[in-house]
């Protein structure tokens, strides 16, 4: 049973059809990556012109201190931030004084040990 030359070429046009559908399928992904990633970075961007708005420049400079030392808390009290002045609910700009409470509120409990000596 050889091919026919008809068939040759049917095959031949699948072959390369499935190659430019794997070549769409491709570009697509890498498309979507960047669209995400620029996303991510409007996002970003849109987080920081709102700490700038809200917050004096020591208590940035404060906030930049701690998600130097502790990133993910760091995180936390920005989000907490945002959330705050997204529903409304920070008047004026928040100090240094206002920053310290806040990270007071939002730390972690950190176990406590007490030794006791006879």
């Amino acid at each position: 049973m050889s091919k026919r030359p008809d068939d040759e070429e049917l095959d031949e046009l699948r072959r390369k059809r499935m190659e430019e559908l794997q070549e769409r399928r491709g570009g697509a992904q890498e498309g979507g990556e960047e669209a995400q990633q620029a996303a991510q970075q409007q996002a970003e961007a849109q987080k920081q012109a709102l700490l700038r708005q809200y917050l004096t420049d020591e208590a940035r400079k404060r906030l930049n201190t701690v998600k130097m030392s502790k990133p993910q808390f760091g995180e936390q009290v920005e989000r907490q931030v945002v959330a705050l002045a997204q529903s409304g609910r920070i008047q004026g700009k928040i100090d240094d004084e206002k920053m310290k409470q806040l990270l007071g509120e939002l730390k972690p409990d950190s176990k406590r040990f007490d030794i006791k000596r006879r």
